[in-house]
């Protein structure tokens, strides 16, 4: 399954250590601008090379797009694009080609097709996540044009965590360090413990948080198909992701009275008092900021001794080599707003379809 969505839909291609990475977006209304420029910009988030903290591969990652596009302007065709791989060392693999890496697709996928690529992990690369930054892009410019609004950023790595009341930030400091955490006293802690454990040569994982703002009340469908689900679905989707919770999540272990968002007339609109359920309820958006989290497993890759077997099953041991991310964290935040933005176009424009009906 290499396409992700129902109406607004892309199909990605390409692995790690092939020429390039690339994807076609279908169902894209037409007439939408296309500020390439942002696009890129929101790809240059993403792209390898850009901290200490994260993998030195020095890749340029410039999107070139091939079709459904016309004087600067979405034609409701097809959108086809590609960004060329130019800095692979698949040399770093050879000592590879026979093990199985703990923690990898490496097994899994032998299993599974009886073939794998084992330059960079192949198709199990982060890097097919390129197609999604791409795509989340382009939704998100269309987003924009309906004031709905996509943020997200580091908010815990390893045991040290800032406080879950994303309203307590100034979001536009997100940028300004290289974690990606508004709360600036704690991202130079964590950049610090970052710093540490690549110098161990290991890695570490943490959570990223994330906001829509601006959402209309009934996105989501109220059995299957949950606006929640579909986020759920979206983030578990992206490498190295092993945790989702939306509202107050795994916090709920408490009374009804403190958890449950009462009604109030707030000047003839209907408003909530607080926002526990992350603004969906019963499967449906509710107007409230929708909030959620995303845990990251540390990156499998550590320059370490590793125990492990070989294809033929026998014991052995290796020692990973080339360019990796201690912390893939500061690089998934872009990734998690593309899939976001993915998801809410996607109902959005399921909501207006059945509308037309």
């Amino acid at each position: 399954m290499n396409t992700f969505g129902n109406i607004f839909r892309l199909t990605s291609f390409g692995e790690s250590h092939g020429q390039a990475i690339g994807g076609i977006i279908d169902g894209c209304p037409s007439g939408i601008d296309m500020d390439i420029e942002y696009i890129q910009n929101e790809l240059d988030r993403r792209r390898p090379g850009q901290s200490d903290i994260t993998t030195p591969r020095e890749e340029g990652d410039k999107v070139v797009f091939l079709s459904g596009i016309f004087e600067g302007k979405t034609t409701g065709a097809p959108i086809a694009f590609n960004v060329y791989n130019k800095n692979q060392h698949s040399s770093d693999y050879d000592n590879l080609k026979n093990i199985y890496r703990p923690s990898h697709a490496d097994y899994t996928y032998a299993q599974k097709y009886g073939n794998r690529d084992h330059r960079g992990g192949g198709r199990s690369s982060a890097r097919e996540t390129i197609a999604r930054v791409v795509a989340g892009a382009v939704a998100k410019l269309i987003l924009k044009e309906l004031s709905i609004n996509i943020t997200a950023y580091t908010s815990q790595v390893g045991e040290i965590a800032v406080n879950n009341d994303y309203s307590q930030f100034d979001l536009s400091q997100i940028e300004s360090t290289a974690i990606r955490c508004p709360d600036l006293k704690k991202a130079a802690e964590m950049i610090e413990l970052i710093e540490e454990v690549k110098s161990q040569g290991d890695t570490i994982g943490g959570v990223i948080t994330c906001i829509v703002k601006g959402t209309p009340v009934g996105l989501g469908e109220p059995v299957f198909g949950k606006l929640h689900a579909a986020l759920g679905s979206a983030m578990l989707s992206i490498n190295a992701v092993k945790g989702f919770e939306y509202g107050q999540g795994f916090d709920v272990s408490k009374r009804g009275s403190e958890v449950n968002d009462e009604f109030f007339n707030d000047n003839g609109k209907i408003n909530t008092r607080t926002n526990n359920s992350g603004g969906i309820q019963a499967g449906i958006s509710n107007g409230q900021d929708i909030y959620f989290r995303v845990a990251f497993k540390p990156v499998s890759t550590i320059l370490r001794d590793q125990k492990t077997v070989d294809k033929s099953g026998e014991d052995t041991s290796i020692k990973a080599q080339g360019r990796h991310d201690p912390c893939v964290l500061p690089r998934a935040v872009p990734i998690v707003e593309a899939m976001a933005a993915l998801t809410i176009l996607d109902y959005y424009l399921l909501a207006q379809a059945k509308l037309t009906v």
